[in-house]
């Protein structure tokens, strides 16, 4: 018996059979739990195996559509696996991607984490004429927004730290004292962060984002993807575990970083913390709190 919604099956099958150009029939579904926000599983066809995943078209417009995006844009830099986009679509109620289906977890390689730390650093050299992109997407179930900015300094307050703290305040999670807090930290972040041209990220790189392919080589997922300044994807690598130190050797000896990033590490991290307060409440605050009384 099949667990996905009739309307996401059929538009998955129409999907493919447009893509293959003839008939694929639906054979089996098996969930895959790991997500907050949306349902997914090995959707099993006569024409092979894929991964489906869905949630709600009204609640989050465009979802689907911008994570394909962002996985090609991860998959030109051609330097990390990145699966294959199938197909995208949408029905009355919701919308679906279909991606190629990855055997994990595989057997890491005995090279895993330096494999990992060079071609996230070859990544990272993909860059663009400013900081942002030419459409917003989305962190979890949060947009983000990506104006474009010349400035990495501006865009960080403006596209990523502001717009995160204005949510908090709407919800009722952020202080008059808190905002005034952000205030002195902006004034101050000139000062402590280095300029340097845009990277393309991966924008949300927790260790749950990071698959092991078959072949036993690192595979990145679920992006939230921009171009910005390399060291905040490698600050999220630091925030919640899950990754071997050593990636940051391999990755320095690729793509060497500004003397300084461990004490920078925090700052960046303000970013994905108020995600945190947006999606999950206040627990995450003392975090935020703490940082910002060691930098103001």
């Amino acid at each position: 018996m099949s667990l996905v919604p009739e309307d996401v099956r059929e538009g998955a099958l129409k999907a493919l059979q447009h893509n293959l150009s003839g008939t694929v029939a639906f054979q089996s579904f098996t969930s895959i739990s790991g997500g907050c926000i949306n349902h997914g599983g090995r959707f099993t066809t006569s024409s092979g195996v894929y991964f489906l995943k869905w949630n709600s078209l009204s609640r989050y417009p465009n979802m689907f559509t911008t994570e394909a995006r962002g996985l090609a844009l991860l998959g030109q830099a051609k330097s990390i696996y990145i699966p294959d986009v199938i197909a995208t679509g949408e029905t009355d109620e919701h919308q679906f991607l279909l991606l190629e289906f990855i055997e994990a977890p595989g057997a890491p390689t005995k090279s895993y984490w330096n494999d990992f730390g060079q071609q996230l650093a070859r990544l990272h050299q993909t860059s663009a004429a400013s900081y942002g992109l030419d459409h917003d997407n989305y962190i979890g179930s949060i947009q983000q927004i990506n104006s474009p900015s010349h400035s990495w300094i501006e865009f960080f307050i403006h596209q990523r730290l502001q717009v995160q703290l204005q949510f908090a305040v709407h919800a009722g999670h952020a202080s008059s004292a808190l905002q005034r807090d952000f205030e002195t930290l902006y004034t101050k972040l000139p000062a402590l962060l280095p300029e340097e041209k845009p990277s393309l990220i991966h924008g949300d790189l927790w260790s749950g984002n990071i698959l092991t392919h078959a072949s036993g080589s690192p595979c990145l997922i679920d992006p939230a993807v921009y171009f910005g300044h390399r060291e905040i994807d490698l600050a999220m690598t630091q925030l919640f575990g899950g990754f071997d130190g050593n990636f940051l050797d391999a990755y320095g000896e690729v793509f060497p970083l500004v003397p300084g990033f461990d004490k920078r590490v925090d700052l960046y991290n303000l970013y994905p913390l108020l995600v945190h307060v947006n999606l999950f409440g206040v627990g995450y605050l003392s975090s935020v709190n703490s940082i910002l009384q060691r930098f103001i």
